[in-house]
């Protein structure tokens, strides 16, 4: 059961990063300022209500496997995912913020479009793991 989870989890935080990185924060820069501020608020709010559930699902899951079985799997795809986490929270919320509160709007739009693909390599390495073991079972 935890498998599947994990495995609807990476693959939608899979699909949602390279959505991401691709069209969304590459998007921004195509705002005139004074219209990205107004998106900006909507975009944060809404992508919260995907990304949020599926982080904490996969968390969630990822923690209990670790509980339940340290094996190559579990203890790599946790960092892997600790890492994303502290990435995000280090790096891309103080960013948001920055568009947010109109500090420097250009620079951290930059920084979203370059530092994400951190992000979407990791996401997509956990992806690959839990898929890996999801179709060797």
């Amino acid at each position: 059961m935890l498998e599947k989870i994990r495995l609807i989890c990476d693959s939608g935080l899979l699909v949602l990063i390279w959505i991401v990185q691709l069209i969304i924060y590459p998007s921004f820069s195509y705002y005139k300022h004074e219209d990205l501020y107004h998106w900006h608020e909507t975009y944060i709010k809404r992508i919260a209500i995907i990304v949020i559930p599926l982080m904490f699902g996969q968390l969630i899951a990822t923690g209990l496997q670790v509980y339940y079985n340290q094996d190559f799997y579990t203890l790599a795809s946790a960092l892997l995912v600790i890492g994303v986490w502290v990435i995000t929270f280090t790096v891309f919320v103080p960013l948001h913020k920055n568009i947010s509160n109109k500090n420097s709007v250009q620079l951290s739009i930059e920084k979203l479009k370059l530092h994400n693909w951190l992000r979407t390599i990791l996401w997509s390495l956990i992806f690959l793991l839990t898929f890996y073991i999801t179709l060797r079972f």
